[in-house]
């Protein structure tokens, strides 16, 4: 398989363009002759453009790629070696919500040839390749395992990071059995620089994958909760961390909102299929419970830091500033901010959103939100949920000349050190 992709006799199509799929695509581009397919027409035609929808990749990544963007299906039947990148969310219930992966697999059966490879990037959780994907590329192509190989190579795309690219990432990957390891783990060394590791099977793979985000979950919420803690003893949680970090094997996290596609997504599909064979987490659901309380945690804390102030939250106006499931990209998936500001808002308290990366229509498609592209002077209280660089740069004397007397600034992420009256400072 290698030999004919570098010859450019077949072609790689990467289904699923976004975070994941379109940087690994410029990055194989760059070797092999490759096809971007999207069911998105408008992103696709951003992309036919020079221009990336997540606003991740600059106009010069995608000069001089041997690159097709489409949202044909029919085209995807010149491909012979596929990767899925597509998102693997959850619905309302916390239930891993398969339809896009589902989807992409019947797209891909119906294109699947003799021969071809089939390798998913999307999360998942252990035995979702080959037991929920597997069974569709079989039923739509008519052919078995065998005929075509499998693999998985989880996906460790990391959003803003301008060092930490694809390409220099260490790379997972597995095959459904040796000469399918051999062939998957060839095709991706050309680009990976990093390196690959191979997995001894699709489910280690899997698993490994999940496992990543849960830890980082559980670290988090320990943190969390210390913070809440910490809070009820008036002790300075940034203060405490600081200090315990001096010893060297101190795990050196910080508290904070829990959201995007991986870290807050990830433990449930774990968590999904532990309940399917008998066992009930404990550990994990914990964690989780923890994190997702923290907007209203957040939300009820300010509130009685207004009430200590005399005044009514039904007459506050507040400013949240940053509303993006991190710092510096425009991804606002799973925002936890957007549950900070639903929350105030129960309290009837005027709330303001500001972020100069989000999109303002994503932002009200999703969470039906607006977002101001105007600063007013008369702010009770100043939420700074997001570590943007912008935000970075900002000064007491900024703060002052958009708040009331006697403000309020909640400092989510510890950015600023303490600041001095008649600003009342508060961080997680």
């Amino acid at each position: 398989m290698l030999q004919e992709l570098q010859a450019k006799e077949k072609k790689i199509a990467l289904i699923g363009l976004g975070y994941v799929g379109l940087p690994l695509a410029l990055e194989f581009a760059r070797k092999f002759s490759v096809i971007g397919f999207d069911i998105n027409a408008d992103r696709v035609a951003m992309m036919q453009r020079g221009e990336d929808p997540s606003q991740e990749l600059p106009a010069d990544a995608f000069v001089d790629r041997d690159i097709v963007f489409t949202a044909d299906p029919q085209l995807l039947r010149e491909a012979h070696f596929f990767i899925v990148a597509v998102p693997t969310p959850v619905d309302d219930h916390k239930v891993p919500k398969l339809t896009a992966l589902l989807g992409a697999s019947k797209l891909i059966g119906a294109a699947l040839k003799p021969g071809d490879y089939v390798v998913y990037e999307s999360t998942v959780y252990p035995g979702c390749t080959e037991e929920d994907c597997l069974p569709l590329l079989e039923q739509e192509s008519g052919l078995s395992l065998g005929d075509f190989k499998l693999g998985y190579s989880p996906e460790r795309i990391n959003p803003g990071d301008k060092e930490r690219t694809v390409a220099t990432i260490l790379k997972i990957v597995s095959g459904s059995d040796p000469e399918a390891l051999r062939e998957i783990s060839a095709v991706y060394r050309t680009v990976i620089t990093a390196g690959v590791y191979e997995a001894a099977s699709i489910k280690v793979a899997e698993a490994a994958k999940v496992i990543e985000n849960t830890q980082r979950d559980l670290n988090i919420s320990l943190m969390n909760e210390l913070s809440m803690i910490f809070d009820r003893l008036d002790i300075d949680t940034k203060e405490v961390l600081e200090a315990a970090g001096t010893k060297w094997n101190f795990i050196k996290m910080t508290p904070g909102l829990v959201g995007g596609h991986c870290i807050g997504v990830d433990p449930y599909y774990l968590l999904h299929k532990a309940k399917q064979i008998g066992y009930d987490p404990q550990v994990i659901l914990s964690g989780r419970r923890v994190n997702n309380q923290m907007p209203a945690y957040i939300g009820k804390r300010l509130v009685q830091m207004l009430s200590t102030k005399q005044k009514n939250p039904s007459q506050c106006k507040v400013l949240v500033m940053g509303v993006t499931f991190k710092e510096d990209v425009a991804d606002i998936r799973n925002s936890k901010v957007a549950d900070l500001v639903h929350e105030l808002l129960r309290y009837h308290i005027i709330v303001h959103l500001t972020d100069p990366h989000a999109s303002s229509e994503e932002v009200e498609h999703e969470y039906n939100l607006k977002l101001r592209s105007t600063i007013d002077d008369d702010y009770d209280a100043v939420i700074v949920a997001v570590n943007h660089k912008q935000y970075q740069a900002y000064d007491a004397a900024y703060y002052r000349s958009i708040s009331t007397e006697e403000p309020i600034v909640m400092d989510i992420k510890g950015m600023y050190t303490p600041l001095p009256e008649p600003f009342t400072y508060w961080r997680l």
